[in-house]
C-alpha cells in the first residue's frame, strides 16, 4: 500500500458504470452468525525502517482498523459481540500474527473473518508477502510469508472463512489460488448454491495482483477499505434486509471507480463453494425507523420535535398509553430504547481477556486498618483462592485477601500481618514495600523494600523477619553508594515455581545506564537458591521498556520465562499500563560487568514481545467502568501488583492460565484500589 504525505491531486477518471444487481430470491440470504463468528483485525502502520531501506507509515491503518471495528460492532449491521472483533495493530513478529489466527479460528465456529492491511511485497519467487514494523526492502526475512499465513487460516475450525487484503499486490493471493469471481452473475450462481455454504473461504482483495493499492488521505482510511466501511455502514438503498458478500463487493468496486486517484486500482474477490451469497451484514440502509400512525380526529397533530420531547417525558414517568402523539408505540420503543448493556469483559490481544475487574476493596478497612497502598500480589502455592498483598506505606503489611474466582471475583480482605525485625521491633520509618513472593509451603514471603533498598524474609504468620537482609549488587544502590534513583530502586520479585531463581527488577535505569531513545535500559538481576534458604546473586541481564514506561513488576512462568509489568503516569493523559512476554533464552547475555549498558546492541538485552496492553482491554458500557482522573480507557490506573495463577479448567479461554492485577491507589481519594482478572495465553 503506497500512502503520500500529501494527498493525490485529482485526476480525470472514467465515470461510474450503473451497478448490475441481479435480481434477489424472495427468501432472505443465509447469514453468518456473528455470536459464533470471530473478526481478527490486522493492521500495521509504524514502520521503522530508516530512509534508505525503510517502508513508508501508514497513518490510513489506524482508522481502517477503528472504522472497520465500528462497523463489526454496530448491532444494527455487524451485531458482534464486543469480545469476538480482535484488533491486532503492529505485531512485532509474524509468529504473533499465526497465534492469532489460530486462535481465533479455534474460537470461530460459524465464520472466522480475518483483515490485514499494511505494505505488501512481492517476493524473487513472485508470490505476496505481507510486512511488518520492522520488515525491510531487499530483505524478506522480516517479511510475512503468505504461505504461512494460509496454513494458519486451514487450522480454523470454522464453517467458513473470509479474507480481506488491503495491500499492494494483494491480488496475487486470488491468482496464486486461482481465477477469480469478479463476473455479474456470480451472486446467482452462488444463490442457486446456497446449500454449499457449509464450508469454503471467500477472498477480497485491494487490487489486482499486479496493482498498487492507495491511500491518498493520512488522515483517512485508505481507498479500498473506506469503501468498504462506506458501504457497511450506508448500505444498499435499493437492497435487502441483508447484504451479501457478493453484493459488497460490487458495491465496493462501484464506490472504487467513482474515486480519483493517481492510479487504477480496482478490488478483486474470489469465491469458493459460492459464498458470495453468504448474508455479511445487516444492510444499514435498511435500519428500522419509527412509523407515523394516522392522527385521531380532533386531535390536532404536533410538530416532531413536540413529539419527541413528549415521548422522552413520558418514558422517563413511566407512562405508556394515552400518549396522543400519533407513533406506533413497537417502532418508537425500538428507536429510543438504549443499546444492550456491555459488560467489562473480552479480548484485550489475540491472547489476553478480561474476565472480570472489581472495586470492592477500594477505601475499605479491616480492624480499622485500611486496604490501600497494594503494590505487590503472590499467591498462597498451597490455595489458588488466596492472594498476598503487600501494602507500600508505614509500618509495612501483607493482607491475605480470598478472591473468589478469575471467572468472578469476589475480594474479601482478611486481618493484615504487620511486618518486624526478627526481634518484634519496627521496621523504621518509610518502609515502602514494593513487591511479595511466597516461597513454597507458603510459609514465608520475600519482601522488597523499595526504601534501604532491601530484600528481606518474613514468616507469614508472624510477620518477623528470619534471617540477614538479602545481598544486593552494589549499583542497586542509591547515590552516592551505587547508581539508583531514589524512590526508583527494587519494584519487583518473582519466583520460578521450582524455587531455584528468584529475579530482581528495578523500576528506573541505572544513573550509568540512561535509556535509548526513551527506551529505559533496566537490570534484572537472577539469584540462585532453596526456598527457605540462602539466595546467592547470579546472573544480570538487560532489558529494554518500551518507550518512557517503568519496570514495576516481574512474575515467573518457569525458570527460563517472565512476563513483565511496564508502566507510566502523564498528566492530562492519564496511565500506560502494558505486559510484556519475556524470554530468557540460553543466549542471553550477563551483563554483571558491564559499567553501562547505554549504546549497548539490542540483542544484549533480554527478548521480549507484547502480551497486552490494558488500554486495549474493553471497559464495557458506559459507566460499567468507575472512573477517577482523566484516562484513555477508565479501567487505567497505577497497576504496580500482578500474580500469575492455575490454569482455567472451563470456559472459553480452558487452558488459559489466570493473571490478577492490582491498582495501587496511594492512600489517596482520587484514586481506586482495583483488581483485574485476566486469562492469558503463554
Amino acid at each position: 500500500m503506497t500512502e503520500p504525505v500529501v494527498p493525490a491531486a485529482p485526476t480525470p477518471g472514467s465515470a461510474p458504470t450503473p451497478d448490475s444487481t441481479p435480481a434477489r430470491t424472495a427468501a432472505a440470504p443465509q447469514r453468518l452468525d456473528p455470536s459464533r463468528s470471530v473478526c481478527l483485525l490486522i493492521g500495521v502502520d509504524a514502520y521503522s525502517g530508516s530512509a534508505h531501506d525503510g517502508l513508508e507509515k501508514l497513518n490510513s491503518v489506524k482508522h481502517n482498523l477503528a472504522g472497520l471495528r465500528k462497523v463489526f460492532l454496530d448491532q444494527d449491521i455487524g451485531g458482534f459481540p464486543e469480545g469476538r472483533v480482535i484488533t491486532l495493530p503492529n505485531p512485532a513478529e509474524a509468529p504473533e500474527i499465526m497465534d492469532a489466527v489460530e486462535e481465533a479460528g479455534a474460537r470461530a465456529e460459524d465464520t472466522l473473518i480475518v483483515y490485514y492491511a499494511g505494505h505488501g511485497l512481492l517476493g524473487t519467487d513472485q508470490r505476496l508477502y505481507l510486512t511488518l514494523p520492522k520488515s525491510r526492502l531487499g530483505r524478506p526475512a522480516g517479511w510475512v510469508d503468505t504461505r504461512h499465513l494460509r496454513g494458519a487460516i486451514e487450522k480454523s475450525s470454522a464453517r467458513r472463512v473470509v479474507l480481506i487484503l488491503d495491500c499492494c499486490f494483494s491480488g496475487k493471493w486470488i491468482r496464486d489460488e486461482g481465477e477469480s469471481y469478479s463476473a455479474p452473475d456470480s451472486a446467482e450462481l452462488a444463490l442457486s448454491t446456497l446449500t454449499q455454504l457449509d464450508a469454503g473461504t471467500y477472498a477480497l482483495t485491494s487490487t489486482a495482483h499486479n496493482r498498487l493499492s492507495h491511500a491518498p488521505d493520512p488522515d483517512k482510511c485508505s481507498a479500498f477499505t473506506g469503501a468498504l466501511v462506506d458501504v457497511l455502514g450506508k448500505g444498499d438503498t435499493g437492497g435487502g434486509e441483508v447484504l451479501t458478500l457478493g453484493e459488497v463487493f460490487r458495491l465496493v468496486r462501484k464506490k472504487m471507480s467513482t474515486l480519483k486517484l493517481t492510479e487504477p486500482q480496482e478490488a478483486r474477490a474470489q469465491d469458493e463453494n459460492g459464498l458470495s451469497g453468504l448474508g455479511f451484514v445487516r444492510n444499514a440502509a435498511k435500519r428500522p425507523v419509527p412509523e407515523h400512525t394516522p392522527t385521531p380526529a380532533g386531535v390536532p397533530a404536533l410538530p416532531p420535535g413536540r413529539i419527541r420531547r413528549r415521548l422522552l417525558m413520558a418514558l422517563a414517568s413511566g407512562l405508556a398509553v394515552g400518549l396522543g402523539i400519533g407513533l406506533a408505540a413497537p417502532p418508537a420503543w425500538d428507536r429510543l430504547h438504549p443499546p444492550a448493556h456491555r459488560e467489562a469483559r473480552g479480548d484485550c490481544s489475540s491472547r489476553a481477556a478480561l474476565l472480570d475487574h472489581s472495586d470492592a476493596l477500594d477505601k475499605q478497612e479491616v480492624d480499622n486498618e485500611g486496604v490501600e497502598g497494594l503494590s505487590g500480589l503472590a499467591f498462597d502455592p498451597d490455595g489458588r483462592r488466596t492472594v498476598y498483598a503487600i501494602a507500600d506505606n508505614e509500618p509495612g503489611r501483607i493482607f491475605p485477601i480470598d478472591i473468589g474466582t478469575p471467572e468472578a471475583l469476589r475480594l474479601r480482605a482478611q486481618r493484615a500481618t504487620t511486618l518486624r525485625k526478627e526481634d518484634g521491633s519496627e521496621l523504621g520509618r518509610w518502609f515502602d514495600g514494593e513487591a511479595i513472593a511466597v516461597e513454597k509451603g507458603g510459609r514465608t514471603a520475600l519482601v522488597a523494600s523499595e526504601t534501604g533498598p532491601a530484600i528481606r524474609r518474613f514468616d507469614l504468620g508472624s510477620g518477623l523477619q528470619k534471617g540477614p537482609d538479602f545481598p544486593l549488587p552494589k549499583g542497586f544502590r542509591v547515590w552516592p553508594d551505587g547508581g539508583a534513583m531514589v524512590g526508583r530502586t527494587i519494584e519487583s520479585l518473582a519466583l520460578t515455581p521450582s524455587g531455584k531463581y528468584l529475579y530482581v527488577g528495578l523500576e528506573s535505569p541505572l544513573a550509568q545506564d540512561g535509556d535509548d531513545r526513551g527506551k529505559n535500559l533496566m537490570r534484572i538481576q537472577r539469584y540462585t537458591g532453596t526456598p527457605g534458604g540462602s539466595y546467592t546473586l547470579d546472573n544480570q541481564y538487560a532489558y529494554r521498556t518500551d518507550e518512557g514506561l517503568g519496570l514495576v513488576e516481574l512474575v515467573a512462568v518457569d525458570d527460563k520465562r517472565l512476563l513483565a509489568l511496564e508502566r507510566q503516569y502523564s498528566a492530562g493523559l492519564g496511565s500506560a499500563i502494558r505486559v510484556k512476554d519475556v524470554v530468557v533464552g540460553p543466549k542471553a547475555m550477563d551483563v554483571t560487568r558491564k559499567k553501562s549498558l547505554y549504546d549497548t546492541p539490542a540483542d544484549e538485552s533480554l527478548t521480549s514481545s507484547l502480551l497486552f496492553d490494558l488500554a486495549d482491554c474493553p471497559a464495557g458500557s458506559p459507566g460499567e467502568v468507575a472512573l477517577k482522573g482523566t484516562q484513555a480507557n477508565p479501567l487505567l490506573g497505577n497497576v504496580e501488583g500482578m500474580a500469575l495463577g492455575d490454569a482455567l479448567s472451563d470456559g472459553p479461554y480452558r487452558g488459559r492460565r489466570s493473571l490478577l492485577m492490582v491498582v495501587d491507589d496511594n492512600g489517596n481519594a482520587q484514586q481506586i484500589t482495583r483488581f483485574y482478572s485476566l486469562a492469558v495465553q503463554l
